[in-house]
């Protein structure tokens, strides 16, 4: 077998994060995604993967009430805050906002036209207002409660408004009434609590409400009669009909069969209902008859003290037979189905998306294939996710506290296990296959905090204890097949540490088992008698991660000590030191053949490091807490990482890919290059100029604009260039001329740039770069150390042309004239000289011998710099 290449990169394709925290949704008319509350902020959630498509951050306000217009362009949202606000799904903008109750807005409802927003309040008032103008266009008052259920009637021809509150009665309102005292068409008071959820049937003349006083009443719109009362004998707070053309119709049709009252179908309504029992039902109108209830709960409670979880908060039937989605008191999404046998049709729990999972404690992959991760959250359940889509598939119940540790295998037969531990003091084997526990092991007496399954035989599995003890459990005699859970029974168990066990780990022939405490020391025994081999002392903090190499005959051990050590086995001793984590290191594991790992700690990090070299490859940062749990891949070697912030995220080695993509980007760098020299070639200038800005090649600008400077109209090609360039060139731009003028022979090509540049770009498009006042800095002290330069040029120029004035060297009568005998005017000048040293010579024969001397080498001297000076002018001219 080759060996592993390394590996250099890791990305993150997936993460589920928390996107429900409870509080109010709304399903898209096409049921594509679905607006949820989360915190203060409100997520576009896609219905299919549970991604969050996108968020609207919020103000510090707790969400009461969402509603989407018809065409899905605008969401309405309302708080605690008595703020209505408008917001922009293509912008996630808020394009309008206003104030209306004196209390929060408990519902919303948008009219069929999409014009008009009704509010129910707190306050005990229902408003509707013109969405546009933002203005209150209808008041209606009555009700003596709390009003939580609002509802336009379909029909935009049918002005109606009918509305639901916490005094038992559903009041219908006229929205084209003038007179105040016709306003409420009539008043439905059948219900004897409060009204928790109204639907209108799909011919729109029939009204289902529903109550905590365990009853829907069916309502004639007609007349405003009440047709029938159905008694549920639960709290109901959802109810929603069965529309015809609907899977759910061909459903209850088929159960219609079955049952042996049989009615006219036009005087039949079906409805599904869903309450506190955490089921859902289907009833028929006619004769009360419940045609359908689920056989169980497929919400997981722990214990009959959080029956309050159990039930369910809201219901909506998706459109194009997508399904009916149930809200739970837990914030997760339930999508059931209705899926057609050969005998009959089923409704089947066809996605559970989870909205919130709490601390993410350990996390494992399942089977070869790894197309499923187990997960322990801070619950008393296993979650199992599909990796590709991310939702819940199934959940293991059974344990009666928060799990702490799991691990998975494939058994002999081709079952997938998985063992558990958690804060009951017990550890449960599953059979994954059939999703039920097979055995329970009890004899802990503490937290149970690491489990892990033998790596070779299968036959055994072992478990660390805070109760500091070590205890290896025999499966033989286990049927993966049993209904019932049997009693596991163990092997061998020894004391193994002074304080709590955090990890285990088989090594891979079974022959070893690893065992890493709060008391700072690792310590290895041999299997089946736990026999120890030796202790493993050097970490100066708790142990939180053990792990034998695949390969060599060390162990690798992780700390609070914020280091990675690998220790040789035959004799304790520590190879090798890692550090790089800011904060406790909570999990390594091997991957690449042993010759790579990944960790990840309580600074939220995960890294990637070379054994051999000692070397950190890479560090992400991907979660805002600590990361409790790492699962590898053993096919894949796939990384799945989970913590404190209940963010899961997958990661995929994205060596090769990131290979080609720097192979496909050097091969479209040299195409672009060969481009940019034939555009050079052709005197394409504002092309060539283009193309070397975006391949980010600065000396090839400068070059280019040095070549435009030297032809003839260069102004207009530079302008033209410059035309040509976006923003962002323009900032690149602004960079390259700052450090060309820091040069003296640059600074002429950067400020005729400059000053083309500063012609055509207005001043309110020189703000809006990037970073401009920075750039503007570093330009402004050269630009005036360069400007003070040719000041004491031009001046100098001035003492010059005065000297050469002096000397008749310029002499505006006789230009012309100089002109066309540069040789005559050459020794004209030659000659005065002579004369100005022959007056200056017969001066120093009045002075002193020796003053004369040095006067007469002076003169000398002056006279070859006056003569050479006139040469130079004469040439110049």
């Amino acid at each position: 077998m080759a060996p592993h290449s390394l590996k250099k990169n890791y990305k993150c394709s997936r993460s589920l994060k928390q996107f429900y925290s409870g509080g109010p949704i709304i399903v898209s008319s096409d049921g594509s995604f679905i607006a949820c509350a989360c915190g203060d902020a409100i997520n576009i959630v896609d219905a299919l993967d549970s991604s969050v498509k996108s968020t609207i951050e919020g103000e510090s306000d707790t969400l009461t009430a969402l509603a989407l217009s018809p065409d899905d362009k605008l969401l309405f949202s309302a708080g605690h805050s008595r703020q209505i606000r408008v917001w922009d799904l293509e912008t996630l903008k808020c394009i309008r906002t206003w104030k209306g109750h004196e209390g929060p807005v408990m519902g919303m409802a948008v009219h069929a036209s999409g014009g008009l927003l009704a509010t129910a309040g707190s306050d005990r008032k229902v408003l509707v207002w013109d969405v546009d103008g933002g203005f209150c266009t209808h008041y209606f008052k009555g009700h003596k409660g709390v009003v939580s259920s609002i509802l336009f009637h379909p029909d935009a021809d049918k002005n109606i408004l009918i509305s639901g509150s916490d005094d038992a009665t559903v009041r219908v309102w006229d929205l084209l009434a003038k007179n105040t005292e016709k306003k409420c068409l009539a008043i439905l008071d059948k219900h004897f609590s409060a009204v928790t959820s109204i639907a209108l049937s799909e011919d729109g003349w029939t009204l289902l409400t529903a109550g905590r006083d365990k009853v829907v009443n069916v309502w004639d719109l007609h007349d405003y009669s009440c047709k029938t009362t159905v008694a549920t004998y639960e709290v109901l707070e959802a109810v929603t009909p069965v529309s015809s053309g609907t899977p759910f119709a061909s459903f209850v049709a088929s159960l219609d069969k079955r049952s042996k009252k049989k009615k006219t179908p036009s005087q039949e309504t079906h409805f599904i209902t869903l309450g506190e029992r955490g089921v859902v039902r289907i009833w028929k109108s006619e004769g009360s008859v419940c045609l359908y209830e689920q056989k169980s709960s497929d919400i997981t409670v722990s214990s009959d003290d959080e029956e309050s979880k159990r039930g369910f908060t809201a219901a909506a039937v998706l459109p194009s037979d997508r399904g009916l989605l149930c809200v739970t008191a837990d914030q997760q999404f339930f999508i059931y189905s209705v899926v057609e046998n050969v005998e009959e049709s089923e409704l089947v729990l066809s996605k559970r998306l989870v909205g919130y999972n709490e601390e993410i404690s350990d996390m494992k992959f399942l089977g070869d294939e790894e197309q499923f991760l187990a997960v322990a959250t801070n619950l008393e359940e296993v979650r199992v996710y599909d990796v590709a889509t991310m939702s819940c598939s199934y959940v293991l119940a059974g344990h009666k506290e928060v799990i702490l540790s799991l691990d998975t295998c494939v058994s002999s037969s081709g079952n997938v296990l998985i063992v558990t531990g958690s804060k009951d003091k017990t550890v449960r084997l599953w059979n994954a296959t059939s999703q039920s526990c097979i055995g329970v092991g009890t004899g802990h007496n503490g937290d149970i905090l690491a489990v892990a399954f033998a790596k070779k035989s299968f036959n055994f599995f072992v478990s660390g204890s805070g109760d500091r003890t070590l205890k290896v459990w025999s499966l033989d005699g286990v049927s993966e097949d049993s209904e019932e859970p049997i009693n596991l029974k163990t092997r061998s168990v020894v004391a193994a540490h002074d304080k709590d066990i955090n990890s285990v780990a088989v090594a891979r022939n079974d022959s070893l088992v690893c065992t890493g405490s709060e008391d700072r020391t690792a310590s290895i025994w041999r299997l089946p008698d736990l026999v120890h081999v030796v202790t493993l002392k050097g970490h100066k903090r708790r142990i939180f991660s053990v792990e034998f190499s695949p390969v060599d005959q060390c162990v690798m051990t992780a700390s609070g000590d914020k280091t990675v050590k690998i220790w040789a086995i035959s004799d304790g001793s520590c190879l090798k030191t890692f550090e790089g984590h800011t904060s406790s290191v909570l999990r390594a594991s091997f991957i690449t053949d042993g010759t790579q790992f990944v960790s990840s700690g309580a600074d939220g990090l995960l890294k990637l490091w070379n054994v051999n070299t000692s070397e950190c490859i890479a560090t992400y940062d991907q979660h805002e807490d600590k990361v409790w749990a790492l699962a590898v891949g053993k096919k894949t070697e796939m990384v799945a990482t989970g913590g404190g912030d209940a963010v899961i995220n997958l990661w995929h080695d994205s060596t090769a890919s990131d290979k080609e993509d720097e192979f496909r980007k050097e091969e479209e760098t040299i195409l672009r290059g060969q481009e940019l020299e034939n555009a050079v070639l052709d005197a394409e200038y504002t092309k060539a100029i283009r193309l070397a800005f975006e391949l980010r090649r600065p000396h090839k600008v400068y070059e280019l604009f040095a070549g435009l400077c030297k032809k003839r109209e260069s102004d207009d090609q530079i302008v033209k260039a410059l035309q040509g360039l976006e923003k962002e060139e323009f900032r690149l731009l602004f960079e390259y001329l700052r450090e060309w003028n820091t040069k003296p022979n640059r600074c002429h090509i950067a400020q005729f740039v400059l000053y083309q540049t500063f012609n055509i770009l207005p001043p309110t498009e020189i703000v809006q770069v990037k970073g401009i006042g920075e750039l503007l800095e570093g330009l402004i002290p050269y630009s005036q150390r360069h400007f003070n330069r040719m000041d004491r040029f031009v001046r100098s120029s001035f003492l010059l042309d005065y000297t050469l004035g002096e000397m008749s060297v310029i002499d505006p009568e006789t230009e012309t004239e100089y002109r066309k005998d540069k040789k005559m005017e050459e020794v004209k000048v030659i000659a005065s000289v002579s004369a100005m040293e022959q007056d200056s010579e017969g001066i120093d024969q009045k002075t002193p011998s020796r003053k004369r001397k040095s006067q007469k080498s002076k003169d000398k001297s002056n006279k070859k710099r006056l003569v050479a000076e006139a040469q130079g002018n004469v040439i110049t001219v």
